[in-house]
Parts: C-alpha cells; sequence; structure tokens
C-alpha cells in the first residue's frame, strides 16, 4: 500500500471532477485522489493527489480499490464514458464500496430549437443524409472516425488534441479549442463558417452549452447524440450535495 491507501477514489476528466477536487482541497477533511483516463494530452491537474491511466477492466480496478482501502468511489467521468462507469459499479458492487455519480444534467431542448435526437454516433452519421452539408462536429476525437462513412459532407471539428490524420474523415479542418466557449464566439463562428448542421453528444453543463444557444439563434439544425444507459444507484448534481454525500458514507475513524 502507497499513499492512495484510505483516500475516496474520484474517476474524473470533468468539470465536475475538477471542482469537487478542489472542494474537497479546501475542506482538507477528506485525503482524495482524481484519477484521469489519459485521453487529453495536457490535462489541467487538481489540487489534490492525481494518477493518470487506466486500472485494467473490472479485476484491475477491484484489486487496487482493495489495496489502497477505498472508503468511497465518486464517479465523476463524462457522461459518454460508459465502459469505466459500468466497471466502476460492478468493482464497487464487488467489493462493497458506495459508489456515487456525480454528473451534469442532460440539455433539453426548447420550442424553437431544431434538434433531431439519435442513439449513438453510427445513427447521427446517417441522419447527416445523402445531400451533402457543412457540418460542426463537437462530438469528441474517438468518435470522428466515424463520419469516414459519409465523405460527401464537409466538415469542421472542434477538439482539445490535435487528432491522428487517420482518425478524421475527408475533407475536414479541425479548430484546435479548450472549453468554456461564449455565446459570442460561438455564434461568430457558425456565422463565419455558414454550417448547415451542428452535430454533438448531449454532454450537458454550461461549459459547452453556448453552441446551442448559438444554434437556435440562427435556426441551425442540432443532430444530439443521446447518452449511452447508466448504471443504477445515487446520482447527484451539485458539488454541496456530493459533499454531503461523502460525510453521510464515510465510515467512521
Amino acid at each position: 500500500m502507497g499513499d492512495d491507501a484510505g483516500r475516496i477514489l474520484i474517476l474524473g476528466g470533468t468539470t465536475e471532477a475538477m471542482k469537487l477536487a478542489a472542494a474537497l482541497a479546501d475542506a482538507q477533511r477528506h485525503p482524495a485522489l482524481l484519477s484521469l483516463a489519459g485521453r487529453t494530452k495536457k490535462p489541467v491537474l487538481p489540487a489534490i493527489p492525481s494518477r493518470i491511466g487506466g486500472f485494467g477492466g473490472v479485476d484491475g480496478l477491484a484489486e487496487w480499490l482493495a489495496q489502497n482501502r477505498t472508503p468511497l468511489v465518486i464517479d465523476a467521468t463524462h457522461p459518454f464514458a460508459a465502459r469505466m462507469s459500468w466497471n466502476a459499479a460492478e468493482a464497487c458492487a464487488r467489493l462493497r464500496i458506495p459508489r456515487l455519480t456525480f454528473t451534469r444534467r442532460p440539455w433539453e431542448p426548447g420550442p424553437d430549437d431544431r434538434w433531431t435526437r439519435v442513439p449513438d454516433i453510427d445513427a447521427a452519421v446517417a441522419a447527416l443524409g445523402v445531400e451533402p452539408k457543412h457540418v460542426f462536429l463537437t462530438v469528441g476525437r474517438l468518435s470522428l472516425p466515424a463520419f469516414a462513412r459519409a465523405p460527401w459532407h464537409s466538415y469542421v471539428a472542434r477538439s482539445i488534441d490535435e487528432p491522428q490524420a487517420q482518425e478524421l474523415p475527408p475533407s475536414c479542418r479541425i479548430h484546435l479549442a479548450r472549453p468554456p466557449f461564449s455565446l459570442e464566439d460561438e455564434r461568430a463562428l457558425m456565422q463565419s463558417e455558414s454550417f448547415d448542421v451542428l452535430c454533438t453528444k448531449n454532454s450537458g453543463g454550461d461549459a459547452t452549452e453556448a453552441k446551442l444557444l448559438a444554434a437556435r439563434e440562427l435556426g441551425l439544425r442540432v443532430i444530439m447524440v443521446e447518452r449511452p444507459e447508466a448504471p443504477q444507484g445515487d446520482t447527484l448534481f451539485d458539488v454541496a450535495a456530493v459533499m454531503d454525500w461523502i460525510k453521510a458514507h464515510l465510515p467512521p475513524p
């Protein structure tokens, strides 16, 4: 056992995880560790100890949790990081470790929105149709290869890190940027590019919602990929509520 023994494990990679890490650092009552998958090349690191990399599936995670006597697990991964969430749920159930999902509420369309809801990326590609369109992709780097199946469209893909050439569909330019994004900037980008469609995932939250507000203003069609099924269990959307949950579920000293 090393320095991570007895620490709350936060499975991170989101602004929610960083907010929770900051709150725990300020409180200085509950030692915690933030775990990042390592998909972002230069991640912003928290004010608490952190680790980068996977655990080796359910068995690897369960072994790590047992070895480090982890008292609680907070799943603050991205809403589309379904594999990690299911692994955490199974490992925690196996060891009877309390687990909480800390996430952001999904976006919902307003009366002036032009949303087409689809269940996954493959359906999003199909929803673009056969008529060539200029498409704004904010679906994450790992989802970009799917759009190679619709090479008759032109794309602008926004990404934090530079994708590899083999990950890109034909006729695709990269717009490197890190959230949050302002409404003014999103509106200006959409107007300058004259997009026909915004294709995005229902990640929720404030940091990237401005693109939906700009699309609404401009009457832009939105293809919205809905979230994958998540494991059942306690779910909260507010840092203060998570801190109360932690206090209530920590074993006595």
